[in-house]
């Protein structure tokens, strides 16, 4: 498998995973948006392709802000991650994860947010949120609040910054924060 940054010549290799890993095209249209959002700019795509040449999996990256870091914190939103059904099981969502937190380290972001399952993302590093003092763009019921997770990049990122999380306009709807 070959990981690599999407181009615009992948749009509809990204949307079909979308839509084929969640079943319907409420992904799909989201990173259709977030792709072409200024808000959500600069962004990291990354297309996972397999050996016979199909993509088979899909992360996105989008720029955050805190409301309350007043210095030079970076931050970015890991949603969605999507992998076709029968590529599934097989490490594809994790490489993909983690070839994106090496990408983001390298360009010197601090601090990476998901709204994700929390008996998944804690493997790649993401621990709660909320216990680290930040908010997502809307409330998170306390029965999903371990599903709020944020990692640091640099050493240090958590400590040095606080605050309610300010996503892309896309993302900037409630429905995209109900687990």
């Amino acid at each position: 498998m070959k990981i690599r940054e999407a181009t615009e010549s992948d749009l509809q290799d990204v949307l079909h995973i979308e839509a084929a890993a969640f079943g319907y095209d409420k992904e799909a249209n989201l990173v259709k948006g977030l792709l072409s959002d200024s808000t959500a700019m600069p962004l990291l795509s990354l297309l996972a392709v397999n050996n016979d040449g199909e993509a088979v999996g899909h992360i996105l990256f989008t720029t955050i802000r805190l409301t309350d870091t007043h210095d030079t914190t970076s931050a970015m939103l890991l949603a969605p991650l999507a992998v076709m059904p029968h590529a599934q099981d097989q490490g594809v969502g994790g490489e993909l994860i983690k070839e994106g937190l090496r990408l983001l380290s390298e360009r010197g972001v601090d601090l990476v947010f998901v709204l994700g399952h929390p008996g998944y993302y804690p493997r790649y590093g993401f621990q709660p949120a909320g216990m680290h003092g930040f908010e997502a763009p809307y409330p998170i019921p306390d029965k999903d609040a371990g599903a709020w997770m944020v990692q640091e990049l640099i050493p240090g990122a958590i400590e040095r910054a606080s605050g309610k999380v300010i996503c892309a306009d896309t993302l900037d709807q409630p429905e995209h924060w109900r687990e």
